[in-house]
């Protein structure tokens, strides 16, 4: 599966989604993320629609030095804030992608911001590479 330009992910093989969350959240946090957010989508499709899904979850992460960073030179970009990380059940294993912040800054054209969006980017492909 190829990422879209707008994420980089990372397949691990006879890991749970539990499994997955928790290797995330760890990374997450070792990279000076917290998880602000954890969205059940199959949860909520189930009850909000009654229809079934498979295991998929998002999770909020913010890095408060970046984001503090970002919006003192950016009052809106908290529109573009948490950063995404979805986990979902994938062939044997699961699948962790992230949201590319400098994909997603692109849309500010304001210089400070774009070296904030290259911050977050690398600590979250470290978060990454560390699952």
């Amino acid at each position: 599966m190829t990422d879209p330009s707008y994420a980089f992910s990372k397949k691990l093989e006879g890991v749970s989604v539990e499994q997955a969350l928790e290797r995330v959240t760890a990374a997450l946090k070792e990279n000076g993320f917290g998880v602000l957010t954890k969205i059940d989508v199959k949860e909520t499709l189930k009850n909000k629609l009654d229809v079934e899904f498979r295991p998929y979850v998002i999770l909020g992460a913010c890095n408060p030095k970046l984001a503090h960073k970002a919006l003192q030179g950016e009052p809106h970009i908290g529109l573009l804030l948490p950063c995404n990380v979805v986990v979902q059940e994938s062939d044997g294993g699961s699948l962790v992608s992230f949201a590319d912040p400098k994909a997603m800054f692109e849309l500010v054209e304001d210089a400070p911001i774009e070296g904030v969006a290259e911050e977050a980017r690398r600590l979250l492909q470290k978060a990454r590479d560390q699952l």
